[in-house]
């Protein structure tokens, strides 16, 4: 009998992202997840949402992580998403993907699976907690485990910027230019890297 052949944990990483900051912290998870033997990470972001009906976006974005499938979902072992803060919540294009996975909590795909999330916004008090916590819902109602930070991670203590319990973040400024500091480089990482962490174990 054929030796089997064991294959890689993957972890989808689902992002949206308008400035930058939350594709960063998303690029940033997905190396904490590689640093981990055995992990893949698979980007993938989502389209915008659009008020005029007739609005579509291309098929395939014209630049970045390709546009997320339920497939993805299915087949992957851990998830991380990302959005960026919209008073206090997840922005419309997450949360209108999130609504059409119905039929991964009926039949129970994702259930057992390790998740985690992250954001981004523009103001140190601008409902960075508030939205992870917006974005663990539905994902507590797919059964999925979440992965938070804590607080034996050092960054989380010297931040003056982003970084939670709850998960990554990233303050952008009002401009959306303010890069990615060093505490939150660090806590996106971790935040990859503990999840990859649980998705093995787990498997």
């Amino acid at each position: 009998m054929a030796a089997m052949i064991p294959t890689m944990t993957r972890i989808l990483i689902v992002y949206y992202s308008t400035h930058g900051g939350t594709r960063e912290l998303a690029r940033l998870a997905a190396r904490g997840v590689e640093s981990v033997a055995g992990c893949s990470a698979v980007l993938r972001t989502v389209p915008r949402v659009s008020t005029v009906c007739e609005a579509t976006e291309p098929e395939v974005p014209d630049a970045g992580a390709p546009y997320a499938t339920l497939d993805d979902l299915a087949a992957c072992d851990g998830l991380l998403l990302g959005s960026p803060t919209r008073f206090g919540n997840m922005a419309a294009p997450l949360k209108y993907f999130l609504d059409g996975t119905a039929g991964l909590w009926s039949s129970g795909a994702l259930s057992g699976k390790p998740a985690g999330v992250f954001t981004s916004s523009g103001s140190l008090h601008g409902g960075n907690e508030a939205t992870l916590l917006s974005m663990m819902l539905p994902l507590l109602h797919h059964g999925m485990l979440i992965v938070g930070l804590p607080y034996s991670e050092k960054a989380l203590s010297e931040t003056a910027g982003g970084g939670t319990p709850y998960g990554a973040s990233h303050v952008g400024g009002s401009a959306g230019d303010r890069p990615v500091d060093p505490q939150e480089h660090i806590l996106a990482l971790a935040l990859g890297r503990r999840l990859a962490e649980f998705a093995n174990k787990l498997r």
